[in-house]
Order: C-alpha cells, then sequence, then structure tokens
C-alpha cells in the first residue's frame, strides 16, 4: 500500500537536503549551514544591518547576534554602529570574509538554482503563495495556542514570510 507523503515531511527533507548540499559543496567542516548563508547575505548586502540579517534569513534576532559574533570572532564578519541609528549594527565581511565569500556566493547560486531552476515561474510563484500560506496559518495555529496576551508579547507577526 502506498503512502501519501505529507507537505511537512516533504517540507522536512527539502530543508535536510539543501543544508547536505551546502555543506558537501562547502567542504569547510567547521562552516554551519547558517553560517554559510549569513556569509552569502551579507556578501550579497554589505553594510546589511543585523536587524535585517534576522528579518532576511527568517530568524530571530538573538540568533542572528549570535551568528555575527560568531563569525566575527572568527575574523570573517565586522560589526559597527550604524550612523543613522546608533542601537542598529551594521554588518560587513573583513579581508578573510570577502576571500571566502568569492568562492560561497557562487555555491549559493548553485544551491538556489537546484532548488528552483527545473520550476518554470508560474510553479515557482504559486509555490512560493503556497509556502507563505502554509507558513501564515502556522503562524496562526501558535498565535491561537499562545492566547492574545502571550501573542503580542513575543511580537508575532502575521507577515512573516516574504519572497526572496
Amino acid at each position: 500500500m502506498s503512502q501519501q507523503l505529507h507537505i511537512g515531511l516533504l517540507l522536512a527533507v527539502t530543508r535536510r537536503r539543501i543544508k547536505q548540499v551546502v555543506s558537501t559543496l562547502v567542504g569547510d567542516k567547521s562552516l554551519s549551514p547558517q553560517q554559510f548563508w549569513t556569509l552569502v547575505a551579507v556578501a550579497e548586502h554589505e553594510g546589511l544591518s543585523l536587524k535585517a540579517l534576522a528579518e532576511g534569513r527568517r530568524m530571530d534576532q538573538p540568533t542572528a547576534s549570535r551568528l555575527a559574533c560568531t563569525l566575527a570572532e572568527r575574523g570573517l564578519l565586522s560589526a559597527r554602529v550604524d550612523p543613522g541609528d546608533r542601537r542598529a549594527l551594521c554588518l560587513s565581511l573583513t579581508a578573510s570574509g570577502r576571500a571566502l565569500s568569492e568562492r560561497l556566493v557562487p555555491i549559493a547560486a548553485r544551491v538556489r538554482d537546484a532548488v528552483e531552476g527545473s520550476l518554470a515561474a508560474r510553479e515557482r510563484a504559486q509555490v512560493v503563495s503556497a509556502l507563505g500560506k502554509i507558513v501564515a496559518s502556522l503562524d496562526q495555529l501558535e498565535r491561537d495556542c499562545r492566547g492574545p496576551s502571550r501573542a503580542r508579547k513575543r511580537g508575532a507577526s502575521p507577515d512573516r514570510v516574504r519572497s526572496s
């Protein structure tokens, strides 16, 4: 008897495969997939704020901060106070980070192409729309389970998902 695959399982498998492929292509066992994508994001958007990094990578700000600190400690990123907003930090690559990113950005392009390259524009739009609906539905379920006071405290937002 054949069993229908659940969408959640397919999403988990897809995420795991992307992480495995990134690890294989990068070959540097000391660079996690999250660190890889963080370096790529900063390489593609020099001067990116920590807040924009968190929003763009769909992670909470403490996780983004820990990633940035780890990469700064490794000498790959530097952070400076944003002159326009002294509460904000802007991220940039160090010379070592820039050299590494020259190898990483093409890998990111290959991974993105493997994920989306076989899809027609219409199919890609449908997948993005469907995934956005799924995330919104899960956000709503989480808010419903927390109740109104806890959802406000954590800053739950109905529009977390944007196409990249």
